[in-house]
């Protein structure tokens, strides 16, 4: 049985100017699909390395973390209020800019906003904070600021 509808496409078929746009759209399709792949090995290839460092890190703080646990909280800003303790290790860590406000949270302790700042940062300056001070956190709200690795933090710290 014949069907009704056959085509014999081949390029001998095609005019000089559709031969060299199907080979100039091919050409472009595999110089496009080269990109993706080459993008993709990239952006793998960073985020392994990101992993592999963030495991380093986590090695480290497993290793440092008796030695540290066991000379107990420093504290390096006695006779100091909390809101000047806070106020001037979060610019000494960087997040002077992230500071948002801050206000008294009952005896010993005080809320501090930071908005679109480094998670990794606030995370580091919140362990100095207890290991240096002896305040720790009550409670924190995180939420993600819209850029990756930027957050917005609602932090209520307590110094004993």
């Amino acid at each position: 049985m014949k069907l009704p509808f056959t085509t014999n496409l081949s390029l001998d078929s095609l005019s000089e100017r559709d031969r060299r746009t199907l080979l100039i759209g091919g050409v472009i399709a595999v110089l496009l699909l080269i990109f993706i792949i080459v993008q993709l090995d990239s952006s793998v290839s960073h985020a392994h390395k990101r992993i592999d460092k963030k495991r380093e890190d986590l090695a480290w703080m497993r290793n440092a973390a008796p030695e540290l646990a066991a000379t107990g909280p420093i504290r390096s800003g006695a006779g100091e209020s909390l809101l000047v303790i806070v106020d001037r290790s979060a610019r000494e860590s960087g997040l002077g800019s992230a500071l948002a406000g801050s206000e008294p949270s009952g005896p010993g302790g005080l809320s501090v906003r930071l908005q679109k700042a480094s998670f990794d940062t606030i995370i580091a300056w919140l362990a100095r904070l207890s290991q240096q001070n002896g305040i720790r956190v009550e409670s924190a709200s995180i939420d993600n600021a819209g850029t990756p690795g930027l957050v917005n933090a609602a932090v209520v710290l307590h110094m004993d």
